[in-house]
Parts: C-alpha cells; sequence; structure tokens
C-alpha cells in the first residue's frame, strides 16, 4: 500500500523526470503496437489472410494505436492549457481588423485546446469582449477543424504531407469564412439576449500564470480524464467501423462510390458527413480505411471536415445564441469552402 501511495506521489514530486519517463514509455508502446496485433490474431482461429482476419488486425492495432495518440496529445494540451487561458484568448482577439483578425483566430484555433462542446460559451466570451463576429467564426470553424488532435493523429497515420495539406486548407477555409460572414453585417441575426451582453466587457486574468510543474502535470491528468473518458467509446465505434470497411468491403465499390470519377461523390460525402456525432479521433480510423479501399483523398478529406465542423449536434447548440438565418449562412459558407478543397485535392493528387 505504501508503494502505491509513493507512486502516486510520483509525479508531483519528479514532475520532470516523471515526464521524460512517460514519453519513452508511451513511445515503446506505441513501438509495440503492429507485432502485439499481429500476435493477437495468431492466437484466434483466424486465418490471418481472411476477410475476418484483416478486419480484426486493423481493429487490434488501430484501437490502441488512436487512443495513445488522442492521449498523449490530450495531457500535452491540458499542461498548454494552464499557460493559454479563454481569458487571455479573448483579450488576444479583442479590437483586431478584418483579415488580420480572422487570421489571428484561426492560427489560434490550431493550439488552444477547446473543443466543439464549449463553442457556445466561447462565442459568448468573444461578443462580449468586443471581438467582431467574423473573427469569432473564424476561431470556431478553425479550432475544432484544424485542431492538435486531428493534425496529430494525421501526421502519425498518413504522413506530414497530408497532415500539412489537411493545415493549409482548413487555415484557409477558417479565414475566408470568417472573413465573409463579417463582410455581410449579420450581428441582427445573433440572439437578442446576445446582442444585449455586447457592451459588457469580460474580465479576466491575462497575466503570466505561476503555477508549479507538478500541478501543470495533474491539470494534464485531469484533461485526459474529461475527454478521453467522454470520447473513447466514439473512438472504439470509429475504428470498429473502419475495421469493417477494411476486411469486409470490396475495393471496387469505395472506388465507385467516393472515387475521381464521380462527380456527385464530393456533395454526398458532406451531407453524409452532416449528421454524425465524432470528433477527430473517431472518424480518422474511418478515412484510414476508406483511403485504404481506393477512395479519393479529396473526397475523404471533404467528408472528414464536414463531419467534425458542420455536425448537426453542434448547430444544435450553436441555435442557441443565434438565429437560423445566421446558422444557415455559416453552413452554406463553410460546405462551399469545403466543396472547394474536396474537388482540388480530387484534381491535384
Amino acid at each position: 500500500m505504501q508503494a502505491i501511495q509513493q507512486l502516486r506521489r510520483f509525479p508531483a514530486q519528479q514532475p520532470l523526470l516523471f515526464m521524460l519517463l512517460a514519453a519513452v514509455t508511451w513511445f515503446l508502446l506505441y513501438r509495440s503496437l503492429i507485432p502485439a496485433s499481429e500476435a493477437l490474431v495468431a492466437a484466434l482461429p483466424v486465418e490471418r489472410d481472411s476477410h475476418l482476419g484483416g478486419a480484426l488486425q486493423f481493429f487490434f492495432y488501430d484501437t490502441p494505436k488512436v487512443l495513445l495518440l488522442l492521449t498523449g496529445i490530450v495531457f500535452v494540451m491540458g499542461i498548454v492549457h494552464t499557460f493559454i487561458s479563454p481569458e487571455r484568448t479573448r483579450a488576444m482577439l479583442s479590437g483586431k481588423r478584418l483579415g488580420v483578425g480572422n487570421a489571428m483566430a484561426a492560427s489560434l484555433g490550431i493550439v488552444t485546446p477547446f473543443c466543439s462542446c464549449s463553442a457556445v460559451p466561447l462565442f459568448i466570451g468573444f461578443l462580449q469582449a468586443g471581438v467582431p463576429l467574423g473573427v469569432t467564426f473564424s476561431f470556431l470553424i478553425s479550432a475544432p477543424m484544424v485542431n492538435e488532435v486531428a493534425l496529430i493523429m494525421l501526421f502519425g497515420l498518413f504522413g506530414w504531407k497530408v497532415a500539412v495539406l489537411y493545415l493549409v486548407m482548413g487555415l484557409l477555409i477558417a479565414i475566408f469564412a470568417g472573413m465573409l460572414i463579417g463582410k455581410l453585417n449579420m450581428e441582427n441575426y445573433l440572439e437578442d439576449w446576445v446582442r444585449q451582453m455586447q457592451n459588457t466587457q469580460a474580465a479576466g486574468n491575462v497575466g503570466a500564470s505561476a503555477m508549479p510543474w507538478a500541478e501543470r502535470i495533474q491539470h494534464g491528468f485531469q484533461h485526459v480524464r474529461e475527454i478521453v473518458g467522454k470520447v473513447w467509446p466514439y473512438i472504439v465505434a470509429g475504428v470498429g467501423l473502419g475495421a469493417l470497411i477494411h476486411g469486409f468491403v470490396p475495393e471496387d465499390f469505395m472506388a465507385s462510390f467516393m472515387g475521381k470519377d464521380a462527380w456527385w461523390a464530393v456533395p454526398a460525402a458532406v451531407v453524409l458527413g452532416v449528421p454524425m456525432y465524432t470528433n477527430a479521433a473517431g472518424v480518422i480510423p474511418i478515412v484510414q480505411a476508406l483511403l485504404a479501399k481506393g477512395a479519393a483523398l479529396g473526397t475523404v478529406l471533404a467528408f472528414m471536415m464536414s463531419v467534425i465542423a458542420l455536425s448537426a449536434p453542434e448547430m444544435i447548440i450553436l441555435r442557441k445564441v443565434l438565429k437560423p438565418r445566421l446558422i444557415a449562412t455559416f453552413v452554406g459558407v463553410v460546405a462551399t469552402g469545403i466543396l472547394l478543397v474536396g474537388y482540388v485535392f480530387n484534381l491535384v493528387l
């Protein structure tokens, strides 16, 4: 019992040593995923080259892989969260001109650990601090769609080229969609109670934090419990669906449905993605399986972007602060950008 208590106190007593050991352990676990998944399939009464064997190997490999990637990046971003507060974010964005503010807001969305479930309080806080409507939308588009989880997992699964292309196109959508919404002067389509709050300036501590590293590490653990604890069922479901696609769906079917030659594939992928409720961690295994079956990269990325940035649950939440016309404008502008990304990727790759 005493040994267990000492182990629990270890991160607080030796925070830097704990970080080093945790990084080494994470790396060793990550490197062991392929042989471990193959060993698990070999221990089962199935043929490795069969459809079921391929699906099981995909599931045994990708489930811990996605969970490891998600846990690692969420832990790091939980520590980052102790340096970047919502109040500091609002202070950085308020008073910025159209264009400059949109680029800054979209870039800030990449490194700020806010998910789409935080859209409503962040939206209110930004408006309350005097952040222009279009600038706020640039942040709200970028934060869930071009977030650190999506980028790290795209890099880990597909390489740096796909991750960079996704980053660039996602930022362009966030910047130009926010600029267009700002140009339309649609502040009157905020709900009345939100507009009444705009004259009240948000107050917050934007000074540098003096939090000790032991406390930052505890915050990282809390971030993992809150986020990974909520999304792991969606990850397992997403990997499971990806495994079924990988093992049982014929390549010709996926190529015909989501290939470059089907002009309607990109808009169909966007429409299919909107009602889905998942996040980057849950949808990327599906993306991986679709690409392996011959689906076009642009079509698959359009599907992924629509799932993350235009999900129906997020629209329901935003309805609390936006009137239907502004929501429709937001969906239309972002969907147009996603369609453009899909067609451009299919054309050049």
